[in-house]
């Protein structure tokens, strides 16, 4: 595993049909139950807003996709690449899609995460979100199902 070098400038652009093939092989690394092909193609095709982050050398950092209606948005999914985890990155994407919502009229925004994935509790709590309730068997997991913790945000 190569070490993933802070660049000085993130790019943000929208993720295309190109970018699928590396979205999805980072998909299958940071989560036991990944996103499929199927799902980001669908993701774009339905117009979501999806978009990739990468460093000044075209790696891909992370990406987000985020379902926008009427003045909310639904954070469906934000990732980063295994090898850049705890840089920051998670935070900087999370950050650009709160300002991609709130472009778009967005007045809150939510979004679903498993208990079991504390790293991302704490990144959304100190973003500012705030847990607001549970969905009972969410997510598909090695023990049958696992419960969604709810958040929202005012933007």
């Amino acid at each position: 595993m190569s070490a993933v070098v802070r660049p000085s400038e993130e790019q943000f652009t929208p993720m295309s049909a190109r970018d699928i093939d590396e979205v999805v092989a980072i998909e299958s690394v940071v989560y036991p139950f990944p996103w499929t092909r199927g799902n980001f193609v669908d993701a774009l095709q339905a117009g979501y807003s999806c978009w990739t982050m990468r460093a000044a050398e075209s790696e891909l950092l992370a990406y987000s996709i985020v379902m926008l209606a009427l003045d909310e948005a639904h954070l469906l999914n934000l990732s980063v690449a295994a090898r850049a985890h705890r840089l920051g990155y998670g935070w900087r994407m999370l950050d650009f899609m709160a300002q991609q919502a709130r472009d778009h009229g967005a007045r809150t925004m939510m979004l679903e995460v498993r208990p079991s994935n504390q790293p991302a509790q704490r990144l959304y709590a100190r973003y500012g979100f705030e847990r607001i309730g549970m969905r009972r068997g969410y997510y598909p997991s090695h023990g049958g199902r696992e419960d969604a913790v709810v958040m929202r945000i005012s933007l």
